[in-house]
């Protein structure tokens, strides 16, 4: 093989890498920008699943709550599928909020009122009930 050959042969491989990393980059490129809009979509969800959050804890301690609203009426309608009881723990998990101590804490707050109101009664320490409905 004469060099002119090997030349030619560094000229093609050359070539042909260029042409290789242009694609790979247009890729990257691509790439890069589907990232950027996936990742801008998940932190506004990030920041709405905060701000219902928040909205909702706010109604978790609200000092007068009325049983109409939402959050109450979707724990009676957890508590409609257990006749045992459910701790305040198990109503968090069942209604897919984070049971973290204080989304726990309010919400049990909030079964304390429903107690109080005597729409649940809490017959064990920490296990609520639907009250029985007298005729």
């Amino acid at each position: 093989m004469n060099l002119t050959v090997i030349l030619d042969l560094i000229t093609a491989r050359e070539a042909t890498a260029g042409h290789t990393a242009d694609r790979l980059r247009e890729q990257i490129t691509a790439l890069t920008t589907e990232l950027t809009r996936v990742e801008g979509e998940l932190a506004a969800l990030t920041t709405t699943r905060t701000t219902l959050r928040a909205l909702t804890a706010a109604e978790f301690t609200a000092d007068d709550p009325t049983i109409a609203s939402a959050p109450y009426q979707q724990i009676l309608d957890v508590l409609t599928t257990a006749p045992a009881g459910m701790r305040a723990k198990a109503i968090c998990i069942a209604l897919d909020v984070e049971p973290s101590p204080n989304h726990v804490e309010s919400t049990r707050a909030k079964l304390k009122r429903m107690v109080h109101r005597n729409v649940l009664t809490e017959d064990e320490p920490g296990v609520f009930t639907l009250t029985s409905k007298r005729t």
